[in-house]
């Protein structure tokens, strides 16, 4: 039995318990967004539960960057992805997601947002 919504799969005692229920609609998984750089923004718009609805990005060419210094934002284009810590499969697929480094024209910028969540990209320059 697969461990499933963090119950575990054995007893204390070390036998194995049954699964009480199926699965439901509301506990279901989807495929990760996987933002890449790209030419023209595109989002999918998803319906989650309780009505509200999720826009993940899965393609941008623009972040929305802020100094930290001088607490200004400015839209700037991504020239490259630089490092992604979640993962060496991300960081060589050059996907982008919150944590990864991302080139800019003004330098170097982590990302702050989540883009497969929130459905935009933001992030704060960082300083060498």
């Amino acid at each position: 039995m697969v461990n499933w919504q963090g119950r575990p799969d054995r007893k204390p005692s070390g036998g194995k318990l049954k699964q009480f229920r199926g699965k439901r609609k509301y506990e279901l998984g989807r495929d990760p967004a996987l933002t890449t750089q790209g030419a023209e923004p595109f989002r999918k718009l998803f319906k989650v539960r309780g009505g509200s609805k999720k826009v993940k990005l899965i393609k941008d060419s623009y972040v929305n960057v802020t100094d930290p210094q001088s607490k200004k934002t400015f839209r700037l284009k991504i020239l490259d992805v630089i490092a992604n810590n979640a993962s060496l499969d991300l960081h060589r697929k050059r996907i982008i997601t919150k944590g990864a480094i991302v080139k800019t024209e003004k330098g170097n910028v982590r990302i702050t947002s989540r883009p497969g969540q929130d459905g935009v990209l933001n992030g704060v320059l960082v300083t060498a």
